[in-house]
């Protein structure tokens, strides 16, 4: 694995090589800066965030820029691997792009004419992201795997507007469960697709990898897995229906209740307070609070703030609402709120809803824990946590190491005593 992370480190159990890859070289947090690779979550909570396996990449660090420094990574990891010897399966995730917006100058000077400074800096470091992956697709010809390889690429999530992104005509944006936030685009690319250059309508989910993946390597999945995803290879390549009828976007009863939510809004079967969002067929339904719900025009024009801005349609027949059911084939910018008209659709979701909490695992937001602060940990993000028996291990290492120097020195001490007296005894 080559770059971001961002899948927890509090211990060493949660680290890439500890969780099915041989090698990592990247960034553990979600973000940091570009050239240092130094991040700060607060006043006195600032450490340097690039490792090679689980260790700091102190030696490795030159400085580079993050999307050039990950693309040398993985073009000299294609160059000393045998393609047809041993397959090879490499996740790249490059940290661009997201904040701070940093890109080399000379991608800047292509887009002088974007006013915006946050849009022209996001736009030249798309162009970027985008040398790096003509780079990395020379390196899989070079090296004799492009003939058997398949190239994922997507996004993670929706852009941010005040941030350079934009999801227009969508609606929302990043952290958002409207199409704008949770709509990813992306598209896949190898010699072995049977139509090329077509566009898959089919319902797709990152579960939907895996088992994608995996059986088109060649591997087997075991029956009794209970895997979310579905292999979508036919769809995707061949243009056949996706066995994926639904996609639970998310459920979370705790960070975030609508004030207005009810179990009465909810038909007696769910508590519309709770932040959901459930996709069935053409069908989208909303509960909670799904967050900011404006439309954001690409923000080209103007560098003022989004609250300032005239052009933003504002949306004000959503306040009081806990509840929304759009048809997003028909309607795929959630202008149409249907939720009044389908009630028996609407019925028919907040079952699913239903179904699929039964089988969630309990929320968690811990506190923030200090120990985690990187200046107990020589200056690094990283694993911070020990239970009792880690605990034990590194007192009796502690302890172990100070015995062995104190009597190392002791010794030191008698031995250079008994040189001193032999030299006496000499003269």
């Amino acid at each position: 694995m080559v770059g971001k992370w961002h899948l927890g480190f509090y211990k060493r159990g949660c680290l890439p090589t500890q969780r099915g890859f041989d090698t990592f070289f990247g960034s553990l947090l979600g973000s940091g800066d570009y050239y240092s690779h130094y991040k700060c979550e607060g006043p006195g909570m600032c450490g340097y965030d690039l490792y090679e396996g689980e260790e700091a990449a102190w030696e490795q660090d030159r400085g580079l820029y993050s999307t050039v420094m990950f693309t040398r990574k993985a073009v000299s990891i294609l160059a000393s691997h045998n393609p047809h010897l041993q397959p090879l399966f490499l996740y790249l995730a490059y940290q661009a792009v997201h904040s701070p917006l940093q890109v080399p100058a000379r991608y800047l000077e292509r887009y002088k004419g974007i006013p915006n400074p946050h849009r022209r800096k996001y736009a030249a470091m798309v162009s970027c992201l985008d040398e790096a992956i003509h780079n990395l697709t020379l390196a899989l010809k070079q090296f004799g795997y492009y003939d058997n390889t398949v190239i994922v690429y997507s996004t993670d999530n929706g852009g941010q507007p005040l941030a350079g992104g934009s999801n227009w005509p969508l609606r929302g944006s990043k952290a958002t469960y409207w199409e704008g936030g949770i709509r990813g685009v992306g598209f896949v690319h190898s010699p072995l697709l049977v139509k090329k250059g077509s566009k898959c309508q089919s319902l797709v989910h990152i579960t939907d990898w895996f088992p994608t993946l995996v059986t088109l390597g060649g591997g087997t999945l075991d029956e009794d897995l209970n895997l979310d995803g579905y292999d979508i290879w036919e769809a995707i390549s061949e243009g056949r229906p996706s066995p994926r009828l639904d996609i639970l976007h998310n459920i979370d009863p705790i960070y975030t209740k609508a004030k207005n939510g009810s179990w009465k809004a909810g038909y007696g079967l769910w508590n519309t307070a709770i932040q959901a969002a459930l996709r069935v067929g053409h069908w989208k339904l909303l509960t909670g609070v799904p967050g900011y719900s404006d439309w954001v025009p690409p923000q080209t024009f103007s560098n003022q703030r989004l609250t300032t801005r005239h052009h933003n349609e504002r949306v004000r027949w959503d306040r009081g609402k806990s509840v929304w059911l759009f048809n997003i084939t028909a309607d795929p910018y959630e202008r149409i709120d249907l939720s009044q008209r389908y009630p028996h659709i609407v019925k028919k979701m907040l079952m699913r809803l239903v179904q699929y909490n039964k089988t969630a695992v309990p929320v968690r937001y811990p506190a923030k824990d200090l120990r985690s602060n990187p200046q107990y940990n020589g200056g690094v993000w990283g694993p911070w946590y020990k239970d009792e028996k880690q605990e034990r291990e590194d007192e009796e290492e502690e302890y172990n190491n100070l015995f062995k120097h104190h009597f190392g020195k002791r010794r030191w001490k008698i031995k250079s005593k008994n040189k001193k007296l032999k030299r006496k005894a000499e003269h």
